[in-house]
């Protein structure tokens, strides 16, 4: 009887490797070898991905990445001083820590990009040329991460607070890197490479959203003086390039204000990124707004609810959803433009990659610091996008 069981499993094990291998057939001959034409355009396609692959191999095997390990420090953080830099991983750990607790409390879409910025520190964290400092406190920021997920799972009265956090996780960062008045602030000067990217970015990310809220509801309003008002702001900046307004902000301004008041250089660039991509914002909330049926303004006045609660509770979640992949699109846009500001002075990501490839030492090694931006540009970016689509996706958006 043993032996029977034993053979009809094999046989089963037999059919169902047999069944596979006759899908795997027909998927083959429908998509890639259906006629004469896909089976050309699939060889010739896998000869080019074989090829593209074979040089990616070669360049990423004879590049001497030593220009990357050797100046990472200053790529990250610029000439941030090396004593000060605990102050930064305070920053971190703390961004880690509102991960986590909001990956535990909501168990949402912010998972993925907790799991994914845990596993970027993992790599720097077991890499030979990280700084055994370094490594410290990149365990204990994947440590937060996780236990804070743990905490979060089991109180749900954390939900407040961590909210509350997420909205002065900013100023309470920039406040831990200047000291709080009680510690010797850094000074903005020294500020450069990826952080002074992901400061700018965070900034004009967040606060052009509430701005570009008010101009797309403004610009709809029936008072002529805050609709017109809204319309002139919003086509003057849409019809100005970036790079001018952020030559206004370090080279005009200053005239207008005069010397009595001083305004930090990268708090210029701040001010400009976030007005400027307001202004998008507010088209792209405007068109959701647009696309809201007239029949939901009618239902829930026929509720009795007044302009403006009706205007928060019905319209603006239903416009805010559907123009999800537009607003997430200006995000990025932003974000990568944030390479601007190496035209006005200040040394961010790429501008201090091209510091380090004016080195005689490293002269001709260019490619390889592009590569290494382009790479992390690439992951922060793809996180913003996956975060848009999954966010997306739990909304429902698509089958509303």
């Amino acid at each position: 009887m043993d032996n029977v069981r034993l053979g009809n499993s094999g046989n089963l094990v037999k059919t169902n490797s047999l069944s596979r291998l006759v899908k795997l057939q027909l998927w083959l001959k429908n998509n890639l070898f259906k006629d004469w034409k896909n089976a050309i355009l699939t060889i010739v396609a896998a000869m080019f991905t074989g090829y593209m692959i074979a040089k990616v191999t070669t360049f990423l095997a004879a590049s001497d990445w030593s220009v990357v390990t050797a100046n990472l420090r200053l790529l990250m953080v610029g000439q941030f001083p090396i004593e000060e830099i605990w102050r930064l991983w305070v920053a971190v750990i703390l961004v880690s820590v509102l991960f986590g607790a909001t990956w535990g409390l909501w168990r949402n879409v912010i998972g993925h990009v907790a799991i994914a910025l845990s596993v970027i520190m993992l790599i720097f964290a077991v890499v030979p040329y990280t700084e055994s400092m370094t490594k410290i406190y990149l365990g204990v920021s994947i440590a937060s991460i996780y236990l804070f997920y743990a905490i979060g799972r089991k109180l749900t009265v954390l939900k407040i607070p961590v909210l509350v956090l997420w909205i002065l996780v900013i100023p309470i960062s920039v406040g831990i890197i200047n000291g709080f008045g009680i510690l010797e602030p850094v000074s903005t000067n020294v500020w450069g490479g990826f952080l002074l990217t992901l400061v700018i970015a965070s900034v004009a990310i967040i606060c052009s959203f509430p701005i570009g809220l008010l101009l797309a509801v403004g610009r709809r309003s029936k008072l002529p003086v805050i609709k017109y008002t809204c319309i002139v702001y919003i086509e003057i900046i849409r019809g100005m390039p970036l790079i001018m307004i952020l030559f206004i902000g370090q080279l005009l301004l200053p005239m207008f204000i005069g010397g009595e008041i001083q305004i930090d250089n990268i708090l210029r660039a701040m001010i400009a990124f976030t007005l400027f991509s307001a202004a998008y914002l507010a088209e792209n909330i405007r068109g959701g707004l647009q696309s809201i049926p007239r029949g939901q303004f009618e239902a829930a006045q026929a509720l009795g609810l007044n302009n403006f609660k009706l205007m928060i509770f019905v319209i603006l979640p239903q416009a805010l959803k559907a123009v999800i992949p537009a607003m997430v699109g200006q995000f990025i846009a932003i974000f990568k433009d944030t390479s601007l500001v190496a035209v006005i002075g200040l040394a961010d990501f790429l501008g201090m990659a091209k510091k380090v490839a004016a080195n005689p030492e490293y002269l001709g090694k260019y490619m390889e610091l592009y590569v290494f931006i382009a790479l992390m540009y690439f992951i922060f970016c793809y996180l913003m996008s996956h975060v848009s689509k999954a966010l997306e996706k739990s909304l429902n958006t698509g089958n509303r």
